[in-house]
Parts: C-alpha cells; sequence; structure tokens
C-alpha cells in the first residue's frame, strides 16, 4: 500500500458510498485516463471481466474465431470460451516473447482459406513487457480485424511513447492483488471510442434499461467494481510510478549480479519499448530444469514460478488450431519467474542471488 489508499476508503465508508455507486470510481476511472492518457475508463471487478466485456463489445458470437496469443495466462483465451467463440492461438517471437507478427499473419491467412475470417485478436503484453503493436496492428488492419490489448500485467509500460492498452480498440487491465498496483481484485477497460465506453459500463451493470423499474432487454454482466476497492485504486494510482520504478531496479539488481552466469538468459528490452519489468524472469542454462531449481529455492523459503505454459498446451484448449514454432513450448521448459514484489528488501533480493548461484554451481 501506499498510504494514502486508506484516506479514499475511510471516506467513502463515513459517506456511505460502499456499493457499485460513488465518487472513488468516478474518480479512479479518471485517474486511470490521466495516467494513460486514455479517452475512457470503465473500472470493473477483475480483468477477465473487462475482456469479456471488450468481445461483447465487439459483438462476438458462438462460433466466431479469434485470435488469441499463446503465451499468456489463462484469463486471456477464457473470455473466448464465454462468448461460444474459438480460440485460434499465435506463437511468439523472440525479442518479446509476445504475439508474433510473422505467425500472425500465417493465422489469419490460413483461417481466410478456411472461409473463416477472425473476428478479433487479443494480444497480450506478457509480464509487462510490451509486444510489437505497431505491427500487429498493421497485420490486423490488412485484413479489418479489430485488436483488444491484454495488458493485465503491463500498467505503466509503453510502447513508443504510448501506454500499452491503448493502441488497439480496447485495452484492458488488472488490479488484482497480484499485480503492480492493486485494487485487490479488479479491473479496467479503456477505448478512445465514447459508445464502447457507455455500452460497456451498461453491460457491467446488469444491462437494465434507462426506465423507472427494473427491465432488461439485453443480458447483462454484475462486473462494476466497488467504490471501496475504487478508493484502494486511487490511492494505489499515486505510487504507480514508484512501483515501475522498484519493479525495474529490482530487474536491474538480478540482471547486474547474475548476467555473468554462463547461458542465464534475461527478457531484453527492445528498443521501442519500456516494461514496468511487473515480473523478473529468466530462461536456465542448458541441464538445470526449472522444477529443480525452484524446488530447491522453496527449500530455502525462496517463492519463483514457472512461466505461463502455452495456451495450445493446455488440457482446455487442446483441440484449437495452433500456428507458430513452438517458440513459447522451450521458453516454458527453460524459464523461472524470480520474487519481484515491490516490497522485495536488497537482503531478501542479495538472498536470492546467492542461493541461485549456488544452485547453479556458480561460485
Amino acid at each position: 500500500m501506499g498510504g494514502h489508499e486508506k484516506n479514499y476508503v475511510q471516506k467513502a465508508i463515513e459517506d456511505n458510498w460502499v456499493s457499485t455507486l460513488g465518487p472513488n470510481l468516478a474518480g479512479f476511472e479518471h485517474d486511470i485516463c490521466q495516467h494513460t492518457n486514455a479517452r475512457h475508463a470503465v473500472a470493473v471487478n477483475s480483468g477477465t471481466a473487462a475482456l469479456h466485456l471488450a468481445l461483447r463489445l465487439l459483438d462476438v458470437r458462438p462460433g466466431d474465431e479469434i485470435l488469441c496469443s499463446t503465451f499468456t495466462y489463462v484469463r486471456s483465451a477464457n473470455p473466448i470460451l464465454y462468448m461460444g467463440a474459438t480460440p485460434v492461438f499465435v506463437e511468439s517471437e523472440e525479442e518479446t516473447w509476445n504475439m508474433c507478427p510473422g505467425a500472425l499473419q500465417e493465422a489469419i491467412v490460413a483461417r481466410q482459406a478456411y472461409g473463416r475470417l477472425p473476428k478479433a485478436i487479443v494480444l497480450t503484453h506478457l509480464y509487462g513487457m510490451p509486444a510489437k503493436v505497431k505491427e500487429i496492428i498493421a497485420v490486423a488492419d490488412e485484413f479489418g480485424i479489430p485488436v483488444v490489448e491484454d495488458a493485465a500485467e503491463a500498467l505503466g509500460s509503453r510502447y513508443s511513447g504510448h501506454q500499452v492498452g491503448t493502441m488497439g480498440r480496447i485495452g484492458a487491465y488488472s488490479f488484482n492483488g497480484n499485480k503492480i498496483i492493486t485494487t485487490s481484485g479488479g479491473g479496467a477497460l479503456v477505448t478512445e471510442d465514447q459508445r464502447l465506453a457507455e455500452q460497456a459500463l451498461f453491460l457491467a451493470t446488469q444491462a437494465k434499461d434507462d426506465a423507472p423499474f427494473y427491465q432488461h432487454s439485453q443480458m447483462g454482466y454484475n462486473y462494476r467494481l466497488s467504490n471501496v476497492s475504487a478508493g484502494i485504486g486511487r490511492g494505489q494510482m499515486e505510487v504507480l510510478e514508484k512501483r515501475v520504478k522498484q519493479r525495474r531496479e529490482i530487474f536491474n539488481f538480478y540482471r547486474s549480479q547474475l548476467q555473468h552466469i554462463e547461458d542465464l538468459v534475461f527478457l531484453p528490452e527492445p528498443k521501442a519499448c519500456f516494461s514496468n519489468r511487473w515480473l523478473t524472469t529468466v530462461l536456465l542454462p542448458a541441464g538445470h530444469h526449472p522444477e529443480h531449481v525452484r524446488l530447491a529455492l522453496e527449500e530455502e523459503n525462496i517463492e519463483t514460478r514457472p512461466l505461463w505454459k502455452p495456451m495450445h498446451l493446455q488440457p482446455l484448449f487442446a483441440k484449437f488450431p495452433y500456428y507458430g514454432n513452438n517458440l513459447s513450448a522451450s521458453l516454458f521448459e527453460r524459464g523461472l519467474c524470480l520474487p519481484s514484489s515491490s516490497s522485495l528488501t536488497e537482503e531478501e533480493a542479495e538472498k536470492v542471488v546467492k542461493h541461485l548461484r549456488r544452485i547453479l554451481e556458480v561460485a
């Protein structure tokens, strides 16, 4: 917590704004727009809800095909199933580990040959690293396919000076407890289109018609963020830049202390990208399996995590189309996420380095 969250929450309680209405919601949405330069923001109860709303706003229907990053967390793909649509998974490229523009074009051409032009693209900015947005959007525009940016892990990250999440038709952020800032649980949808923003708010509040009684002509969702949680978000937005600075410092510390280990690879930051470094990730040298390293560190009370298991390798999604060269599978087989919390102390970071060196047999 940054310190001021309690003030916003206390004010909500004092004024009895404890439901899904109130000044903190408007204030939090304003803060998101101010930081990202998005024209409109709608605060909801999760990043997954924001992605689901995005697909609904794009009129995705059962049987439609949606192109989706394969190297991502399941939140990117589940909303496709919610809509009764078919995910088509697209492989990553080596520089950012995000969706490969070449594989995307291959997938679109292949699906078009089957007579099925995909309805949308869900593009993930993985671990806070911006994807090659300009190239992705160029491919999407060639075929007239809208891009939804899953920026759940990437608030504070920029591509060519633009906040990721604001360059596609719709963007989604997450404020879950593990993200760079949190509302305990929450998310936001952002867009330049006022009509889409108004429709998102309508759908997120049970799609109640403009009538003096409860009348509903469309299916809606109970997705609105609470005013109390939005108060936490207002306090968190005040320290977002500090959190980005802390995460980048953690990454730089690990890299400076471990870069001499042969074949230990850190995810680079391409020229156009500015990453919030939400998580510091490494690819381990040959002969060191991530699970063995994870368990060895766990014995020292150091928690690490594997990289995301690609969606096309998940049992839930194994039957759906996939295009690429299995780069993400090789990353999954080599990769590990190191402790990266904003509250990580210098002593704790040094402990991680000490034991990782020992495990990798480096003096």
